[in-house]
C-alpha cells in the first residue's frame, strides 16, 4: 500500500468499457458478433485531438498500464515509470489510452467470457485471434474515442509488434511508431518456447479440453510450468547469475526431486504460482498463437523492406543488450528494413542486464532516450 501516491503518478483512475455490437471478422474467419473492450485514460485529449497516445501490451499485460486504482493499491499499473507527468509519455502533455486486448483476462472480451450461443464460458471454443485483429480492434476503439490518428502508438514486445502493425494497417493513423524489444516475426527458437509452454497446459489433466472453468478447475499446473519456462526467457543469464546464483534455500541439499533447495527455483515457483492465480490458461495459448502467427512480411514474399512502403509514420526503435528472446539483432532488421524502405527512422541499443524484460524496468539511458524522442513528438 503506498503511503501516499506520488507526485508523478497519473493518481487514481478507472477502468472504462467499449462494447461493440458490429460484427468483427478475424483473420481466422471467424466472426465476434459482440464484444467489449476494456481500456484506462490518462491525461487529456486536446482540442484538436492531436495528442493521443496508444500503449499495446505484450503477452501478459493488460489495460492498467499507469496510477493505482486504489489507494490500498500495493503496485501501480504496469508501466507506471514510462507513463505519468514528466515522465517519459507525459500526461500534461499526452492523452494516453492502454487497453486489454481481445482474448484477454483481464475484462475485454476473451475465453473466460460467457459465449452467447451458448451461456457458458467460451473456452476453447473463443476463436484465435491475431496481431491484425487486435489491431483492427484497436481502430474501432479509437473510432468511439474519436481519435483519427495517434500522435504515437507504443509497445514493447508483442506490443511492438501490435505497433509496427498499425504502421501497415492504417498508415494514415499512426504519426509515430515506437517498437521497443521486438521483432519482425519470431524465430524458430521462440516457436519451440511457446510450444513448449502450450503442450505444458495442454496436457494439464485439469485442462479438460479447456473448457476447464466448467468443471470449476483451473489447470494451475500446466500454466505454472508454462510461465516458468516463459521467466526464464525473459531474463539474461547474468541477471539470473546476480539476482540468485547457485544459492541455496537452505545450508545442506536434501537428495531428493520434490524439495525447493536453490533460490532459483524458489523464484520461479513463486511466479508460477502468483501467474497461475491471477491468468487464463486459454488466454496463454491465444497470446503465444498471436506471437506465432506475426509476420507481416509474409504477405510480400518475406520483403520486409516492401511490407514497409506503405507505412507513413516515423519509427523509434529500440533494444536491449542482453535481452536473448528478441535480441538487438531482430530490432536491427526492423531498422534495415525502414531504411530500405525510406523511411524516418532512429535506433537506440541500450546497455541493461536485465534481458528481455528491460524494457518494464527504469534505467537512466532508457527512460532518457525515450523522454527525448516523445518530447520531439509533443504537441
Amino acid at each position: 500500500m503506498p503511503t501516499a501516491i506520488p507526485a508523478d503518478s497519473v493518481g487514481l483512475v478507472s477502468p472504462q468499457v467499449a462494447h461493440f455490437a458490429e460484427p468483427l471478422t478475424l483473420a481466422c474467419g471467424r466472426t465476434l458478433a459482440d464484444y467489449q473492450l476494456i481500456y484506462e485514460t490518462y491525461g487529456e485529449l486536446n482540442a484538436a485531438r492531436s495528442n493521443a497516445v496508444l500503449i499495446c501490451h505484450a503477452l501478459s499485460g493488460h489495460h492498467h498500464a499507469a496510477g493505482y486504482h486504489s489507494v490500498d493499491d500495493r503496485k501501480p499499473g504496469w508501466w507506471d515509470s514510462c507513463i505519468g507527468p514528466g515522465k517519459a509519455i507525459d500526461t500534461e502533455r499526452f492523452f494516453v489510452v492502454s487497453l486489454n486486448n481481445l482474448g484477454g483476462c483481464n475484462g475485454s472480451t476473451g475465453p473466460s467470457s460467457t459465449n452467447p450461443a451458448s451461456g457458458k464460458p467460451y473456452g476453447a471454443d473463443f476463436p484465435v485471434v491475431t496481431v491484425e485483429d487486435w489491431v483492427h480492434s484497436q481502430a474501432l476503439l479509437a473510432d468511439r474515442l474519436g481519435i483519427t490518428q495517434w500522435a504515437a502508438v507504443v509497445g514493447g514486445s508483442l506490443g511492438g509488434m501490435q505497433a509496427l502493425q498499425w504502421t501497415i494497417s492504417y498508415p494514415e493513423r499512426v504519426r509515430h511508431c515506437l517498437a521497443i524489444a521486438s521483432a519482425p516475426r519470431l524465430s524458430a527458437q521462440n516457436i519451440a518456447f511457446n510450444e513448449v509452454a502450450r503442450q505444458a497446459i495442454l496436457s494439464d489433466p485439469e485442462f479438460h479440453g479447456g473448457h476447464f472453468q466448467e468443471m470449476g478447475v483451473i489447470p494451475k499446473r500446466g500454466l505454472m510450468l508454462a510461465r516458468m519456462v516463459g521467466h526464464i526467457t525473459y531474463l539474461s543469464d547474468d541477471a539470473m547469475g546476480t539476482k540468485f546464483g547457485r544459492g541455496l534455500k537452505s545450508e545442506k541439499l536434501n537428495y531428493d526431486f520434490n524439495s525447493v533447495e536453490f533460490q532459483v527455483e524458489s523464484y520461479l515457483r513463486y511466479q508460477g504460482e502468483e501467474f497461475s492465480g491471477r491468468f487464463d490458461a486459454n488466454t496463454y495459448l491465444l497470446m503465444t498463437k498471436a506471437l506465432d502467427y506475426f509476420d507481416p512480411a509474409a504477405a510480400n514474399d518475406d520483403d520486409l523492406a516492401k511490407t514497409f512502403e506503405v507505412a507513413q509514420a516515423r519509427f523509434c526503435v529500440m533494444s536491449f543488450t542482453t535481452d536473448w528472446r528478441f535480441s538487438p539483432e531482430r530490432s536491427r532488421e526492423i531498422v534495415d528494413a525502414l531504411l530500405a524502405a525510406r523511411k524516418d527512422v532512429c535506433y537506440l541499443e541500450i546497455d541493461a542486464p536485465q534481458g528481455h524484460d528491460a524494457f518494464l524496468i527504469p534505467n537512466p539511458r532508457y527512460l532518457q532516450a525515450f523522454r527525448g524522442y516523445m518530447n520531439r513528438i509533443a504537441v
